[in-house]
């Protein structure tokens, strides 16, 4: 290539770049507006007391200290950790064994599909409120039929300790439809090639399941974990609407705190729990997309 059609090519290119950045333009402004903006104010504010309305006052981490010493704040990260596990392991778990059987295309999997789906497209706060009657202990179904075998049998679940943790897990315990359906666009993606290949080979149903599908859906999965996880931790909804954060503390966890803060007029303190959410969400995106390696090609 001679000297003077590298000068074309870089003109061109430096034409082009020009119009790149035009279109990102409003892209970028909408961040900058809408999200980069907000994100500073909610790490200034955070170190400071502000109730809403006067000007904040510079307090530094006070509100941090105070969030730290409380006991409501520390069970509410003993409860996302918990959350989070169960999240990751049993909720996951769950969507992703939904699309590998969906996979298989057994008979009357489309209608099964459809049925597990009608569930996941209704709000948390419409499944809170039904959970509420389910879990009653005079109406509730739950407790009728297990009096048909104990008589004596009387919880109320959300309003007696422990029962209340595994009542609210129990309202998105089983609702994994995006990750079934995020695990199963990747399996339908994996060429046939692949798979024919290791049935040639000798591979079994279950090795190939183990071997071949699993490994190439590694950044579905990681997905599937980090929007599990991260909807744990801003989980709001089915606390506020069955538990409100009780028996006691049982049930805390930030949101809860951050909108009583908000009521109580500590914008400040009710921020610095925003920094902490906001924080946990990154620690969050770096594991996962570290532990399961989901920057490099799975093929």
């Amino acid at each position: 290539m001679g000297k003077g059609e590298k000068i074309v090519i870089s003109g061109l290119e430096k034409k082009n770049y020009k119009w790149i950045f035009l279109f990102l333009l409003p892209s970028l402004l909408i961040f900058v507006v809408f999200y980069l903006q907000p994100i500073i104010t909610v790490f200034y504010t955070s170190l400071t007391k502000w109730d809403g309305f006067n000007s904040p006052s510079f307090i530094g981490l006070a509100n941090y200290i105070q969030m730290f010493q409380n006991d409501a704040f520390l069970i509410s990260l003993q409860n996302i950790i918990l959350w989070s596990v169960i999240a990751a392991t049993l909720h996951v778990g769950f969507g992703v064994l939904v699309a590998f059987i969906l996979y298989q295309k057994p008979k009357g999997w489309k209608l099964t599909r459809g049925v597990f789906m009608i569930p996941n497209v209704i709000s948390a706060a419409a499944w809170a409120m039904i959970y509420k009657f389910i879990f009653n202990d005079d109406m509730g179904i739950l407790n009728n039929m297990i009096r048909k075998i104990n008589p004596d049998f009387h919880v109320q679940w959300f309003y007696n300790s422990p029962y209340a943790f595994w009542a609210v897990t129990t309202t998105w315990l089983f609702y994994s439809v995006i990750v079934t359906l995020v695990v199963l666009n990747d399996l339908m993606a994996i060429p046939e090639e692949l798979t024919e290949a290791a049935r040639v080979d000798g591979a079994t149903g279950w090795q190939i399941t183990r071997f071949v599908h699993l490994p190439l859906c590694r950044n579905a999965i990681g997905t599937g974990i980090i929007c599990s996880i991260t909807a744990r931790v801003a989980m709001y909804e089915q606390i506020a609407l069955t538990t409100a954060g009780g028996p006691g503390d049982d049930t805390m966890n930030l949101p809860i705190i951050l909108v009583k803060s908000i009521q109580d007029m500590k914008y400040g303190y009710a921020n610095a729990n925003g920094v902490i959410m906001f924080i946990l969400g990154l620690l969050i995106l770096a594991v996962v997309n570290k532990a399961f390696r989901m920057n490099e090609n799975v093929y």
